[in-house]
């Protein structure tokens, strides 16, 4: 068992607010997690698979059933299932407040943010608390060793991928997941979409993993018009699949780039997508750049605490930075990520801080010692960079 880091946050969240949504992808070890906290508590968790028609079932009469259960949490798996509980949910939490169980009433579990968000900012404004779940990060493996950091990159986060027991059955594992998604999960989230298509549109991401998003472009690959192309692009991102990462937009007298990058979030789906099955697959492949950048910004947004915003910077005149965080709009990290053993940036990583006025600058390379680049930048490892963040 591999002990998840959000597991204590998550905890602590129950603690303070009547309601914890924990949003994340399907397989990620959402139920695993709340199963794991479940088993810590007294009185004993009620849970709920909202999946499962007898569980449905139950909640025929949901307020009646949630009457029942007194000063016990409640933990709702898959509730994009069930979205009318969320209007009951206010009134419930409201009465379970006036009669002293102020916080730890319910936990959420969803596989989608767009059905969540939408039904939950209106009705449980200010009673609830969400909590993203990504698949393992490196500090949940072990973050000294490069051996399992490489096979997290190749496999992905998904736990079933990246505890399989060869390369070969979790490739298997992650090509089963991405048609399940196609054919069974993505139906449900709106009208029909061809599976082909988006299975096809899903491919060209992975093609260009990191690249920025040019809707005519991949119209045109497809044979569809840019608007559906933009629809099925947010699904995905809806669906916790895929990440646009937007551009830093400030005012500092510069032609910026406007549209935004584009990555396939776990490792393993983008490698499974091109059907790279072992580490000298993806070594010799292309992607392996795009794919290492897309694996690093995946794990320091997994640490990313409250409050920072991460972009990506590039101007016309080749001004260029990989990530940028920024906290309070006033102080910025700048990092450049690179798969090489001897990293060296660019004159436009520079130009970029300069722009930025970035407060620290870094490289986050494949290696593990720490050593400076220049007398502003400092190479470090995914790591190291994660702890840094998490603590800043």
């Amino acid at each position: 068992m591999i002990r998840r880091n959000t597991t204590l946050e998550i905890t602590q969240l129950l603690e303070e607010f009547p309601a914890v949504g924990v949003l994340g992808p399907r397989q990620v070890g959402k139920t695993t997690l709340a199963q794991e906290l479940a088993a810590t508590m007294t009185p004993q968790p009620v849970y709920l698979d909202l999946e499962s028609p007898r569980d449905q079932a139950k909640l025929s009469e949901p307020e009646a059933y949630f009457e029942f259960h007194p000063h016990q949490l409640i933990i709702l798996d898959e509730i994009q299932r069930m979205p009318e509980l969320f209007s009951i949910l206010r009134g419930v939490i409201d009465r379970r407040r006036r009669q002293g169980q102020k916080t730890g009433q319910f936990l959420i579990l969803g596989s989608a943010s767009l059905d969540l968000l939408k039904q939950s900012s209106e009705s449980l404004a200010g009673r609830i608390a969400y909590k993203e779940l990504s698949g393992f990060n490196v500090l949940e493996i072990d973050p000294t060793t490069v051996i399992a950091r490489e096979l997290l990159w190749l496999r992905g986060g998904f736990p079933d991928s990246f505890l399989a027991r060869s390369d070969a059955a979790s490739l298997r594992w992650r090509l089963n997941f991405i048609n399940t998604y196609l054919e069974r999960d993505v139906p449900q989230f709106g009208p029909r979409i061809p599976a082909v298509t988006l299975r096809r549109l899903w491919t060209m991401l992975a093609y260009s993993q990191g690249g920025q998003l040019n809707m005519a472009q991949l119209g045109a690959n497809l044979d569809i018009a840019s608007p559906t192309v933009k629809r099925y692009i947010e699904l995905l991102e809806d669906l916790l699949l895929i990440r646009t990462l937007r551009p830093w937009s400030g005012n500092i007298g510069k032609r910026l780039v406007r549209a935004p990058k584009v990555y396939i979030r776990d490792s393993g789906l983008t490698h499974a997508l091109l059907n790279l099955s072992s580490l000298d697959d993806l070594w010799g492949h292309p992607v392996v750049g795009a794919s290492w950048e897309g694996f690093v910004i995946e794990n320091l947004l997994s640490v990313l605490p409250s409050g920072m915003t991460p972009w990506f910077y590039r101007t016309s005149a080749g001004a260029e930075i990989d990530l940028v965080i920024e906290k309070n709009r006033q102080q910025r990290y700048a990092i450049e990520i690179k798969r090489s053993q001897a990293p060296s940036v660019s004159k436009g990583f520079y130009l970029g801080c300069e722009d930025l006025q970035a407060t620290k600058q870094f490289v986050v390379y494949s290696g593990t010692e720490r050593f400076p680049i220049s007398k502003s930048v400092t190479a470090v490892s995914l790591p190291e960079m994660m702890n840094e963040i998490s603590r800043w």
